[in-house]
């Protein structure tokens, strides 16, 4: 019985003890006040009359602990006087074993400051501040030096391996741009005027920033620094060797650092090239380091989403800046045609990516001038639209072609609105508040009010070059070829609208208006050119019917006709009609005006000079003589008939 009574007195007295040193322990008091509490409470019951050395024996405890961690910390610390420092200041992915333990004693140290188990004790407080000053100066510079060791190269290669090109471009074979049209742009001589459109990037496309093995240290050195209370010096360590990261990655995608006024003075040729590298890396910038930059921070900094955002906004503000900043110098430079495409790639780019920014960056200010961007390049591609319009307008250049070819500028404006038609929407509304310049076409087509803004100035540009083009046909003094041009080039315009988007746009009754002008063309042509050689086989004048009329008057009909068809012959082969189908149409419609009549002049009256002398002389060719000599014609090579004597004359 004495000894159960003992026995629950022991297991008493052991929950007594230990219920008192926890109330001691939760206190945060001085030496002097918990001494105090102890002899108070030892007057209540003689069970805890040695509670005073147990608690003395924890304090021994905790110090022990703490001396350990201490010197650990000190052994790591390369400024000590320890001779065995420096040894251990090498990386830690080369000592992970000495990493581990150090952190173990940077945690050791922190519970037991979180304990309270030191506080009362103003040496040891001292030290635990100084080592917790050490320790964190030495993992700063353990992060930094980690998050730089293991920062993964971007891979150009392999983002621009990912990306599907679109190339959209004028056909090579469309001739040069002449000098006088060089506010047109230029005409690489052979590969014609190219435009590269932009490229898309894969929807799975992901690119580790920082090896992945790097992530869980930097993990737990980041944990630390803000259980410390240096979350600052965290975020300055991690956001300034990450926005160093992110400028190397703009070096690689070949985007400069450059002033407004340094982008203003580049050339075209380089400029654009410039304009195609912030248009790939807008699209990686969106796709893939924002992304890949806010994972990194969700990894790291997973314990705090006001550091992560923080990080994460410090980090990428310079980058996406520099970036904007080059935007800002295109909007804002000098206006030209040429530079239209790449500025509405551009503002599709920087629209596309807009969102995602908004989505990831929580400053105002970076958003804000992300906008403002936008909004210049959108306001740069309608003020470059409308100087194109005003060119086209306003083109005044006095030389014809020679052979009423296809005009350089109406090439130029046909293939660059063909490719405006893949910026369709983009346009639409760029173009939505501007609908009142396309008002003078309000007699121009009855399906105006139904049509797009885009298709509205598309049409008010089309008409402008044909205006253009009717002033230029003015330039030829011989009244067929002045047709064959306007055939040629209104065909071109036609063929242009028909074979893109451009006849969705325009429409079906737009196109059948243009096929009737050709028509009209043709007539006259037909009319101003073999007027004056129809004439010539005509019965009238000629002095009687078929057997008494005049051989004089017959010969000089012969001989005037000989003489047209052979200056015909000699100019018009010169004459180019580049289109096979119109040239033998052309071909068709003389053959059929001329040859019968020549067939019926001849039947009617050739016999009365076939038997004569010299017959040869005046009848020199047969009707399908003459529909031979017709296939010469518009081909662009000048020929001269050499008459050889008919046989038997």
């Amino acid at each position: 019985m004495a000894t159960t009574t003992t026995s629950l007195g022991t297991g008493g007295e052991d929950r007594v003890m230990a219920t008192a040193q926890q109330i001691v322990k939760s206190l945060n008091t001085p030496k002097e006040v918990r001494e105090d509490m102890l002899l108070i409470f030892s007057s209540f019951d003689n069970r805890l009359s040695n509670i005073s050395d147990l608690i003395n024996d924890d304090s021994k405890k905790t110090g022990v602990r703490f001396d350990a961690a201490e010197k650990v910390i000190l052994r790591w610390d390369s400024s000590s006087s320890n001779p065995d420092a420096s040894r251990h200041s090498l990386p830690w992915e080369d000592s992970p074993d000495e990493a581990t333990e150090y952190l173990s004693a940077v945690d050791e140290i922190l519970q037991l400051v979180v304990d309270m188990s030191i506080r009362s004790n103003n040496e040891i407080m001292d030290r635990a501040e100084t080592a917790i000053q050490m320790a964190m100066s030495r993992l700063e510079d353990e992060f930094r030096l980690i998050l730089i060791r293991n920062t993964v190269p971007l891979d150009s290669d392999r983002l621009y391996g990912s990306i599907r090109r679109v190339s959209l471009s004028f056909a090579a074979n469309e001739g040069e741009i002449d000098e006088e049209f060089e506010s047109f742009g230029e005409v690489d001589s052979e590969r014609g005027c190219f435009h590269e459109r932009g490229a898309s990037l894969g929807d799975d496309l992901c690119v580790d920033l920082i090896n992945a093995d790097a992530v869980v240290e930097l993990k737990e050195i980041a944990d630390r620094m803000i259980r410390s209370g240096y979350e600052k010096e965290c975020v300055q360590g991690y956001s300034s060797v990450r926005r160093d990261a992110l400028d190397e990655c703009l070096v690689i995608l070949g985007v400069e650092k450059l002033s407004i006024e340094e982008v203003q003075k580049i050339e075209w040729r380089a400029l654009d090239e410039k304009m195609k590298k912030w248009i790939q890396a807008v699209k990686i910038t969106a796709r893939v380091l924002l992304n890949g930059e806010k994972r990194l921070c969700d990894q790291i900094f997973n314990g705090s989403d006001s550091i992560k955002e923080i990080c994460f906004n410090e980090t990428a503000k310079g980058y996406i800046m520099q970036l904007l900043n080059f935007g800002e110098a295109v909007a804002i430079g000098k206006r030209s045609s040429e530079k239209l495409f790449r500025i509405l790639d551009m503002y599709d780019v920087l629209a596309d990516a807009l969102p995602d920014f908004e989505m990831m960056i929580i400053d105002e200010f970076v958003c804000s001038e992300a906008k403002g961007v936008l909004a210049g390049l959108g306001d740069a591609a309608k003020g470059t639209f409308v100087e194109f319009e005003n060119a086209v307008k306003n083109e005044a250049s006095k030389k014809p072609m020679q052979k009423g070819e296809i005009h350089p500028l109406t090439r130029y404006v046909m293939n660059y609105v063909k490719l405006l038609v893949d910026y369709c929407e983009t346009l639409n509304s760029l173009l939505e508040s501007d609908e009142d310049e396309a008002d003078g076409l309000r007699n121009e087509d009855s399906e105006l009010d139904t049509m797009t803004p885009f298709a509205k100035r598309l049409l008010l540009l089309i008409s402008s070059l044909e205006s253009n083009l009717e002033e230029k046909s003015k330039l030829y003094e011989d009244g067929a070829l002045h047709c064959t041009f306007l055939m040629n080039n209104i065909l071109y315009i036609v063929q242009k609208v028909k074979d893109s988007e451009l006849g969705k746009l325009l429409g079906d009754n737009w196109v059948r208006k243009r096929r009737g002008q050709i028509r009209q063309h043709a007539t006259s042509y037909l009319r101003a050119c073999w007027t004056k050689a129809l004439n010539c086989l005509k019965d009238e004048g000629v002095g009687g019917s078929s057997n008494n009329a005049s051989k004089v008057a017959l010969k000089e009909r012969f001989k005037s006709f000989n003489a047209c068809f052979e200056e015909i012959y000699r100019i018009q082969t010169a004459w180019k009609v580049p289109d096979p189908q119109l040239r033998e149409e052309l071909r068709i419609s003389i053959s059929e005006k001329v040859i019968p009549a020549y067939r019926s002049f001849m039947g009617r009256f050739g016999s009365q000079l076939e038997s004569g002398r010299h017959a040869g002389k005046y009848i020199k060719y047969t009707p399908e003589d003459l529909e031979n000599y017709l296939l010469d014609l518009f081909e662009g090579s000048p020929l001269v008939l050499h008459h050889m004597r008919r046989k038997g004359t």
